[in-house]
């Protein structure tokens, strides 16, 4: 029984990669990343000065599945509150407001504002909060932003007196709007902010303090706090809640839940920074030789960070809680069928309930033959969804995944038969001359819909591609490809294992006979044995498509290959001419006239999901040094990994290493966390 493929462990010559200087693209990367807590500290940059509502050159924090994130001012204006909330309920993400609640505190004897421009600021990103600190010689205000559920976060403005004296405040908090499609209202303790083009309403509510007065325009509102008095050595805290709700969403519990924690908000912070804490020495307790060194605990807090940020819980026509490719990039704001795979695989690392919704989020989409859309979304009136072609099949290795980190049989039974159906529908739909193997297409007769179900939308492979229809809405490119028939042989043996698992030994032996059969198949006709590469065919097997591109490992990662046609494979790979640059592993061989490294898309640029995909297919076949090495260079090369600040990208450059597309990309960061747990 297959139980999955093998990543093994580090061997002793790895040590001789720690001299990291003959991987480096260049010798600028500062590399000295101090280790324990502070190494989870700070690694992404929230600085956020958004000049519109479309301004998209900021990150932003979020937790829990929320759809509003935040960032931190710009320290030039020395805001007393935090940029945003960034929107994700409207228009693909905006920008709300610079900062939609500011504390503002006057002298009461003098009249005369506290100016913070004299203040030294000092700011710091964690995993479960934003934390921002004012002093100067008689005040501290430690301001602390952190999600108490998916609809509120909690904004604390702890107010220190550090002088012999007392000191009188009047004390207000003001915000304002960014966007015209965006209004205020208030009533007699509460501040509302509402959308021409979406049903989510946000709340604004002020605690610990009594509110004197609220008013409001239509884009700006102040509450007039009661009159703060500090002793010498004291303090106070000020409470704000930001609530962002859909209509479906109760109401009345989410108040209810705000109210239960005005009292402890301090306590669940910190049990909520505990729980993060847990996370990131569980996942490093999972790595091992060199990998387990300080030097990538960075890379660690950074792409749990990345998947956080991208996670939203359940809204709209998302029934289930799932990951965006990206946040930050406008057309990502829904799910995607084969990140979803991707995703709920490294999620299983320490968030497999997590990991089953994002499955089940994606075969809530799948129609009664076995189809399954390739994106989704929250709003259609945005976005549709994507029926116009699936992705490729990967969902059985993700559901087996998640097995092997829970053993949830329940789990299994439940994805079983849609597995099957998912499965049987390429047969029945991408099987052009029903040879038994399949070929992508479309469901609307287009090309580019064809090449998008690949998930390699421009890739070079497709350029002489034509369609060939199969039957009413099903369409099939006039190409065998490789990786689509490979990963269906894998799916036939995880198939095969959550059968037996299931007591279901007939089917186990069918998908048992049928892998056997469909491998047999793969080695002989995409197979070149000149060449020493897997290739997409003609539809009729006797032609190669003669591009050399990352789809060629893919029968490595399946463990279809045999043993010779493995290290063909591999010697091409580790060639520096075809794909060991120096962000190693691309989408395309570097010697190919069509090579594009920089922007090129699919077409040259290095993806992290068919990295690792080829960095397991060399370890199953026991070329450890080399996906070793490999590895190594995927970690160092890649511009601003290991450094704190910068976002994960959804492509590298691989000559130069630049980060190229999307920031914040949550396959990226996924398998990142998969190679350094792996290994």
């Amino acid at each position: 029984m297959k139980v999955g493929f093998r990543c093994g462990l580090i061997p002793v010559h790895i040590i001789i990669l720690m001299l990291i200087g003959l991987f480096a693209c260049n010798n600028s990367v500062n590399r000295d990343i101090s280790p324990g807590i502070s190494a989870f500290t700070d690694v992404l940059d929230y600085k956020a000065n958004p000049d519109s509502p479309y301004d998209r050159n900021w990150l932003a924090f979020s937790d829990q599945g929320a759809w509003f994130a935040y960032g931190f001012p710009d320290t030039s204006e020395k805001l007393a509150g935090f940029a945003g909330p960034f929107i994700m309920t409207q228009e693909n993400g905006i920008w709300s407001s610079k900062s939609l609640s500011k504390l503002k505190l006057t002298y009461t004897d003098s009249g005369k504002e506290v100016c913070l421009s004299d203040f030294k600021v000092t700011t710091t990103g964690n995993l479960s909060h934003l934390e921002q600190k004012f002093s100067d010689d008689e005040i501290d205000i430690l301001q602390s932003l952190f999600y108490v559920s998916p609809q509120t976060s909690f904004f604390v403005s702890g107010i220190t007196n550090k002088g012999n004296k007392p000191i009188q405040f009047n004390a207000e908090i003001t915000g304002d709007l960014l966007s015209e499609y965006l209004n205020i209202s208030s009533d007699e303790s509460r501040v509302y902010v509402d959308s021409d083009k979406s049903d989510a309403r946000g709340t604004i509510q002020v605690f610990n303090n009594k509110i004197l007065s609220v008013s409001s325009s239509d884009t700006t509102y102040s509450f007039i706090l009661h009159g703060i008095e500090l002793a010498p050595d004291s303090s106070i805290d000020i409470l704000i809640s930001q609530t962002f709700t859909f209509r479906e969403m109760d109401i009345d519990e989410e108040q209810d839940l705000i109210l239960s924690l005005t009292g402890n908000y301090d306590e669940f912070r910190r049990n909520r920074e505990g729980q993060k804490f847990d996370i990131l020495n569980k996942l490093k307790a999972k790595t091992s030789g060199i990998y387990n060194s300080s030097a990538y605990s960075t890379l660690l807090a950074k792409s749990v960070l990345t998947l956080q940020n991208n996670w939203r819980v359940p809204a709209g026509e998302l029934r289930y809680s799932g990951l965006f490719p990206s946040y930050h990039y406008i057309w990502f704001h829904g799910f995607w069928a084969w990140d979803s795979w991707k995703h709920a695989v490294a999620l299983t690392l320490y968030d497999p309930v997590l990991a089953k919704d994002q499955i089940r989020a994606m075969y809530d989409f799948m129609d009664d033959k076995g189809f399954i859309a390739d994106c989704i979304y929250r709003d259609t009136t945005i976005e549709n969804h994507n029926y116009r072609n699936t992705k490729p099949p990967l969902s059985a290795w993700a559901v087996w995944k998640v097995f092997e980190s829970d053993y949830d049989t329940s789990f299994l039974q439940e994805m079983y038969p849609k597995i099957l159906k998912q499965h049987n529908w390429w047969y029945k739909h991408r099987d052009h001359d029903s040879d038994g193997l399949c070929e992508y297409g479309s469901s609307d007769g287009t090309l580019i819909a064809a090449k998008w179900e690949s998930g390699m939308d421009n890739a070079v492979r497709f350029d002489n591609s034509k369609l060939l229809k199969n039957s009413e809405n099903a369409y099939s490119l006039d190409q065998e490809s490789v990786d689509l028939n490979s990963y269906l042989y894998a799916e036939k043996l995880y198939i095969r294992s959550i059968a037996s698992i299931l007591g279901k030994e007939i089917d186990a032996d069918k998908f048992g006979i049928q892998a056997k059969d469909l491998g047999y198949m793969i080695r002989n006709q995409f197979y070149d044995s000149i060449s020493g590469w897997f290739f997409d065919t003609s539809i009729n097997g006797k032609n190669f498509t003669g591009d050399m591109g990352c789809e060629g490992w893919i029968p490595l990662w399946a463990e279809v290959a045999d043993k010779g046609q493995a290290e063909n494979v591999m010697k091409n790979m580790m060639d520096t001419l075809h794909f060991n640059t120096c962000v190693p592993l691309q989408t395309l061989s570097a010697s190919h006239s069509k090579f594009k490294p920089d922007r090129g898309y699919w077409r040259g640029p290095t993806w992290l999901d068919q990295a690792y995909f080829g960095v397991c297919g060399l370890r199953y076949f026991g070329f450890d040094m080399e996906a070793d090495s490999l590895t190594m260079k995927l970690l160092h090369n890649a511009e601003g990994l290991l450094e704190k600040g910068s976002s994960i990208r959804e492509n590298y450059n691989p000559i130069t290493g630049e980060g190229l597309e999307s920031e914040n990309f949550s396959w990226s960061a996924a398998h990142y966390l998969l190679l350094l747990t792996e290994n």
